[in-house]
């Protein structure tokens, strides 16, 4: 006799004892001296400008200064843009020059603080406005991966 009770409880049962990630997949970023942190994009999603904020962390010592990149991808990984930086946090206390803003995010030396990076809502390559849709935000500091950030674009 068979028990229709049975295979619920069992796929019930093995669906609480998967893990939440797979191995190799956590998403944790690496923190360190020269590590990066993206904060959340503002405004979203009704305005073609978006202004994307990080962070450089540093050891203690604010002189240095690392090769920063950050770089939008659409949903399929291909690459659409690199922001433009647009200076200093406002509640910074960077003592960054301003002859670095609208300097593309691309191997960009920046000192350790706060600072915000601009996205004008066009594509690299031509000045036609980007697809509605999800994008995703790479912040890459000393060559190494620092971090992702999902954003949503509408025009």
């Amino acid at each position: 006799m068979f028990h229709r009770w049975a295979a619920p409880v069992l796929v019930l049962a093995l669906c609480a004892m998967t893990p939440k990630y797979a191995a190799g997949q956590e998403q944790q970023s690496p923190r360190g001296p020269g590590a990066g942190k993206l904060g959340r994009n503002y405004p979203n999603p009704f305005n073609p400008d978006t202004k994307i904020p990080f962070t450089i962390e540093c050891s203690g010592n604010t002189i240095e200064t690392h090769a920063v990149t950050m770089r939008l991808l659409n949903i399929l990984a291909q690459p659409v843009v690199t922001p433009v930086l647009l200076g200093p946090a406002a509640n910074s206390t960077t003592s960054a020059t301003s002859s670095l803003n609208g300097s593309r995010l691309s191997n960009l030396r920046l000192a350790c603080g706060a600072y915000e990076a601009l996205w004008n809502g066009k594509v690299d390559g031509g000045g036609r406005e980007a697809a509605s849709g999800t994008y995703i935000v790479q912040l890459f500091v000393d060559g190494k991966y620092s971090g992702s950030l999902r954003i949503y674009y509408r025009k």
